[in-house]
């Protein structure tokens, strides 16, 4: 219950960090798992994997970055 109590005082930009840094994790859970393959088939897995690393590093930096606005617009208030 106390994190339900805690996720429901989360502002949406710090439930989309939250869901872009897990997004990211997964990304790279899964290029490990691609580079444990070691198999010259699974080059392809690699180049995708490597693109959804960007793209999700990507979208958590903007998240963050949002985040940050969002945190010091009280402060300029």
């Amino acid at each position: 219950m106390n994190q339900q109590a805690t996720a429901s005082q989360k502002t949406r930009a710090e439930q989309e960090t939250e869901n872009e840094a897990n997004r990211l994790r997964e990304q790279v859970d899964a290029a490990l798992s691609a580079v444990a393959k070691r198999s010259p088939d699974e080059v392809d897995e690699l180049q995708t994997s490597a693109d959804r690393i960007e793209r999700a590093a990507r979208d958590l930096a903007d998240a963050l970055r949002e985040l940050a606005q969002q945190r010091m617009a009280p402060e300029e208030s």
